[in-house]
């Protein structure tokens, strides 16, 4: 790693009144904001429940990391709760499809992979979370908890979770619109859908925590992601916690 690369990206990515970067957006190159495995098998999930559960001040202040957990599974319908509160279709709105977590532009950068473990009535594997249909899409069948593991620096959490959240960025979705500012916005994007899921398993009853420390080519490796176009930026644990 390049020494001070972060305070040369931090500065060299500002905006200055007067000196806004200028371009023209070609509609015609604009990124699709979904990303879709169409030869994956397909798993479709429960639609959300948002009449009941926990008031939000109860939920936020609840809300702690765990990261101790029992083997006791999750529910399917719990799951797919989960992920329509981080990027679930909450509205739309003149042919647009609007999310639960903020997103700078409305360009959805982050595509979400699940290792699921201990999930009732859907396999061991990595999936990809098809956001438009709200169905998983399997990647890879099998156990593959300790592959993420060591991916997450060795972190034992990232192993014995039900579920573990892996995040990607597709840079192009925010890079179309914001150049090189993009990439601030992206990694903001991450951390409202991680807040979204940590309020969300708390909710449930769950414990999750977020896991930022990763070993990036090891896990863009792992789901087939070339680390550039598309790389994995955050990820978070979920299962019941150990009390």
């Amino acid at each position: 790693m390049t020494p001070d690369i972060g305070d040369e990206f931090y500065s060299g990515t500002r905006y200055q009144r007067g000196k806004l970067p200028k371009h023209n957006l070609d509609w015609s190159t604009k990124p699709p904001v979904y990303k879709e495995y169409p030869d994956a098998r397909r798993i479709p999930l429960s639609s959300p429940d948002i009449e009941n559960g926990l008031g939000l001040w109860d939920v936020i202040s609840k809300r702690r990391s765990k990261r101790a957990y029992n083997v006791q599974p999750i529910s399917q319908k719990e799951l797919s709760q989960m992920l329509w509160a981080t990027q679930g279709v909450s509205a739309r709105i003149s042919g647009s499809a609007l999310r639960t977590a903020p997103s700078a532009g409305a360009l959805y950068p982050i595509e979400t992979y699940l290792l699921i473990n201990r999930v009732i009535g859907i396999d061991p594997g990595l999936y990809h979370y098809s956001i438009e249909a709200h169905e998983l899409e399997l990647l890879k069948e099998g156990d593959t908890s300790k592959a993420v593991r060591a991916g997450a620096l060795d972190q034992q959490l990232a192993e014995t979770a039900a579920v573990v959240f892996i995040w990607a960025a597709v840079f192009q979705r925010s890079k179309w619109k914001y150049l090189q500012r993009a990439y601030r916005y992206v990694f903001l994007d991450a951390g409202h859908i991680a807040q979204n899921l940590a309020l969300a398993a708390e909710a449930l009853g769950l414990g999750s925590c977020q896991i930022g420390a990763l070993y990036d080519d090891e896990l863009n490796n792992l789901l087939d992601l070339d680390g550039v176009e598309e790389s994995v930026i955050y990820m978070s644990s979920v299962a019941h916690s150990r009390r």
